[in-house]
């Protein structure tokens, strides 16, 4: 269940450990907020570079090799998508600063982790998606990994810079 809503699933583990009180597990509330919002962010970005990209990608490359691919292929990226997946997760980081889950410096932080995280979720698409034995690592897999490393970055940079 926890991969077949991938980014759902990050995203109230965040919410659920930063109501638990100033720290939980040893990490900051506001830590656990900053992975909350990042998670989504990360959601975001990786939707508005697909769907933005599908549509409007004039050049596409394969991530791990950098030859040109069909738009939708596992792991294809292209300016448009790229530029797109910036947007989506500002957006959203822009919505957690303004509703006071996060500090405007997290913004920063949370874009960077949404941006990384979308390029290595393609990269995970390219390499282990669609692939003999691995048939279990669906896009839904790759989507609960994805909001997982944007949560956790995002997490990192937080404790290492706010």
């Amino acid at each position: 269940l926890a991969f077949e809503r991938g980014s759902a699933a990050t995203a109230l583990f965040c919410a659920f450990c930063s109501v638990q009180g100033e720290t939980f597990l040893g990490v900051s509330s506001n830590l656990f907020l900053l992975g909350y919002v990042a998670s989504l962010s990360t959601k975001l970005a990786d939707t508005f570079a697909s769907e933005i990209g599908k549509a409007y990608g004039k050049t596409t490359f394969l991530i791990t090799t950098l030859e040109r691919v069909e738009p939708g292929t596992e792991g294809a990226v292209s300016a448009e998508g790229t530029a797109a997946s910036v947007l989506g997760g500002l957006i959203l980081s822009l919505y957690g600063w303004s509703v006071g889950l996060i500090s405007a410096p997290a913004v920063i932080i949370s874009v960077i982790a949404a941006f990384i995280a979308t390029n290595i979720e393609s990269i995970l698409g390219a390499t282990l998606q669609d692939k003999p034995n691995l048939e279990w690592i669906t896009n839904e897999v790759i989507n609960f990994l994805n909001t997982l490393i944007g949560a956790v970055i995002a997490m990192a940079m937080g404790s290492a810079f706010l």
